[in-house]
């Protein structure tokens, strides 16, 4: 392009630049440039979940590992804490409050066990979820990886302590005269429900925490108002039973009463279905797919805002 000027000399204008008159987020699209942190789709993030399994896996176990490093009984402290806890319980509600009503005592002792080791699964993955991701800043500020490796690996850690806890658990059934018989195979079938569920339910509360890290603070009463509300230390509708009706279905349908209860129909011969709401397996499925899915596509949703600000 020229110009004549006032002397009669031609000057040439430069030429108009290519990217000129483009806005940024066309900039950034015309030269291939993607947004850092983006959030991926929704199967994209599934597959990179994937291709970082070996990592989660390892994660847990090192995270399993070191929990207990500093102690001298190091890793018996998994077993030790929910069983100083059920004797406790025991000698609270079973002795003092007389909450084994309706309850041999070789049935309660057991049925009492369970129900705390099976609750502390839970209780353990919400609070190791909440602390998921304001407790590892540093890592998630220093490196790209999928986000919800992080609370999927704190759920795996708790179900690596459970797994090694139920040699006790065992052992503490067997004591009190329930033998292995073929519904001690519905364990592992609870395990993964449970574990779908707390998955769910960890990465929630995983979410809520980065936003609001206070919540780690306020998340030990409201799991101990869950605790007593569940049936851990009594029977609910034996507990319940001159109250309304409408009281033990609230309870019993909440999802740590309900996994609670099928570990104890698998454990406890004499625990059975009289004890247990209808549909319990249909409830039990149906927790954890909606807990594991509805997690699961909550916390990816803010993806790309966790470590920031």
């Amino acid at each position: 392009m020229s110009e004549t000027t006032h002397d009669a000399t031609v000057a040439m204008s430069a030429p108009a630049a290519p990217d000129e008159g483009l806005t940024a987020r066309e900039l950034a699209a015309k030269h291939g440039l993607t947004v850092s942190g983006a959030r991926p789709t929704l199967i994209e993030y599934v597959r990179q979940l994937w291709d970082r399994r070996h990592f989660i896996l390892a994660f847990s176990r090192a995270k399993l590992t070191a929990q207990y490093s500093q102690a001298k009984l190091g890793q018996l402290w998994q077993v030790a804490t929910p069983l100083l806890n059920a004797a406790v319980y025991f000698f609270i509600f079973g002795l003092l409050l007389e909450a084994d009503r309706g309850l041999p005592r070789e049935v309660y002792i057991p049925f009492l066990v369970t129900g705390v080791f099976v609750f502390t699964f839970t209780q353990s993955s919400v609070m190791a979820g909440v602390r998921a991701i304001s407790g590892n800043l540093g890592l998630v500020r220093a490196l790209h990886f999928p986000r919800a490796s992080l609370p999927i690996s704190f759920a795996l850690q708790q179900l690596q302590q459970l797994l090694f806890s139920m040699i006790v658990l065992f052992a503490v059934a067997v004591g009190f005269g329930h033998y292995p018989d073929l519904s001690w195979l519905l364990i592992v079938p609870v395990l993964v429900l449970q574990f779908c569920f707390n998955t769910g339910l960890a990465l929630i509360m995983a979410r809520a925490g980065a936003k609001t890290p206070d919540l780690a603070q306020l998340m030990p009463f409201v799991m101990r108002t869950w605790m007593y509300a569940s049936g851990v230390m009594f029977s609910i509708p034996i507990f319940l039973e001159d109250k309304p009706q409408w009281i033990a279905n609230v309870l019993q349908w909440n999802p740590a009463a309900i996994y609670m209860d099928l570990m104890r129909f698998a454990l406890i011969d004499e625990y059975d279905s009289r004890y247990m709401p209808d549909h319990v397996w249909a409830a039990a499925g149906g927790w954890a797919v909606l807990f594991a899915i509805g997690g699961f596509v909550y916390f990816w949703k803010a993806e790309e805002r966790y470590g920031r600000g």
